[in-house]
C-alpha cells in the first residue's frame, strides 16, 4: 500500500487520522481480523471514506449505539470477512447520581450536563476518541463507549463535578434515544451563500447570522466556515451548538425576480 498517495494532500489533524487508519487497515489485512478505530464525527467519516473506497481488498462497518449517532467507530475489515461475524466494539454505561429516599431526585431537567460528564470522562486520563454519544436524561446521563475502556470508566467514575455518582452497565436497548423533531423550511433566497440559508434555517437576519458566521460559530458538513459568503449546496448539513442542525435538501431554480427557490429541513 502506497500511503504517500493518500497522505500527500493532507495535513494536520486530517492527514494525522488518515495514516492512523491506514496503519489499521494494515492490522485488519496482516490479522484477517476486524479492526476498530476510534470514534469518528461525520465529517471524519467522510474523509476515511473516501480513502476506503480506493481499497478494495478491505470492508467497513460503522456501529454507533444507535440509529443516527453522530460518533461512530468504523470497523475495518479484509473483503471477504462475514458481516454478522462482526461484534459492535461498544459498551454502554448510566452515569446516575444520588438518589433521595430510594427515589430519583424529582427533576424537569437533566442534573448532569453534556460538558460535566465529558469531562470527567476525560479527566480520567481518556482520550475523547473512545467516547461516543452522550444521552442526557432527566434522572441520569447515558454514555457509548468504546467496549475496551468501560470497565475502567465503572471502576473510576465517582463523581461528574462535585456530585458523586453511580456507574452501571446497560444494555443497547435502554438507551434513551432522543426523538428527531424536525420543522421543513421552503422559501426562497438571494444566493446560496451561507449568511443567507443559514439565517434563513435559523430564523435570523443575514446580518447577524454573518456575525456570528466571523465569531466561529458555524460549521458546515461539521467543518468550521468562517465566511459569510461561502456557497452552500444540497445535501450540506450546517450545524451550530446547541440549535441543533439544518439540512440543505434541496436548492431548485430561479424565481422571476432572480432568487433561489430552497427547501431546508431543521432537526430540532
Amino acid at each position: 500500500m502506497d500511503k504517500e498517495r493518500f497522505l500527500a494532500h493532507l495535513e494536520g489533524e486530517d492527514r494525522e487520522l488518515v495514516a492512523r487508519v491506514l496503519d489499521q487497515v494494515e492490522t485488519a489485512l496482516k490479522k484477517t481480523a476486524p479492526v476498530a478505530t476510534d470514534f469518528l464525527d461525520p465529517s471524519q467519516r467522510a474523509l476515511c471514506g473516501e480513502v476506503i473506497h480506493f481499497l478494495p481488498e478491505v470492508k467497513t462497518q460503522y456501529f454507533g449505539g444507535y440509529r443516527g449517532a453522530e460518533r461512530q467507530r468504523m470497523v475495518v475489515m479484509p473483503a471477504f470477512y462475514l458481516d454478522e461475524a462482526v461484534e459492535p466494539p461498544l459498551a454502554y454505561l448510566a452515569v446516575r447520581p444520588p438518589l433521595k429516599g430510594g427515589k430519583a431526585a424529582p427533576a424537569t431537567e437533566p442534573l448532569l450536563s453534556h460538558r460535566s460528564v465529558l469531562g470527567s470522562i476525560m479527566g480520567l486520563g481518556l482520550k475523547r476518541g473512545k467516547i461516543g454519544d452522550i444521552l442526557l436524561g432527566t434522572e441520569e446521563a447515558q454514555v457509548v463507549v468504546a467496549a475496551e475502556i468501560a470497565e475502567f470508566i465503572l471502576t473510576n467514575l465517582t463523581k461528574v463535578g462535585s456530585l458523586p455518582v453511580t456507574v452501571v452497565a446497560i444494555d443497547p436497548e435502554q438507551l434513551n434515544i432522543p426523538v428527531e423533531r424536525v420543522k421543513e423550511i421552503k422559501s426562497t433566497v438571494a444566493s446560496p451563500r451561507l449568511d443567507a440559508v443559514a439565517g434563513l434555517g435559523y430564523g435570523v437576519s443575514r446580518s447577524r447570522m454573518a456575525r456570528e458566521i466571523k465569531m466561529g460559530r458555524v460549521k458546515v458538513n461539521w467543518q468550521l466556515v468562517t465566511v459569510p459568503d461561502y456557497k452552500v449546496a444540497t445535501g450540506d448539513v450546517l450545524s451550530i451548538r446547541g440549535r441543533g442542525r439544518v439540512i440543505v435538501e434541496e436548492i431548485g431554480g430561479e424565481t422571476r425576480k432572480g432568487r433561489l427557490f430552497i427547501k431546508l429541513k431543521r432537526l430540532l
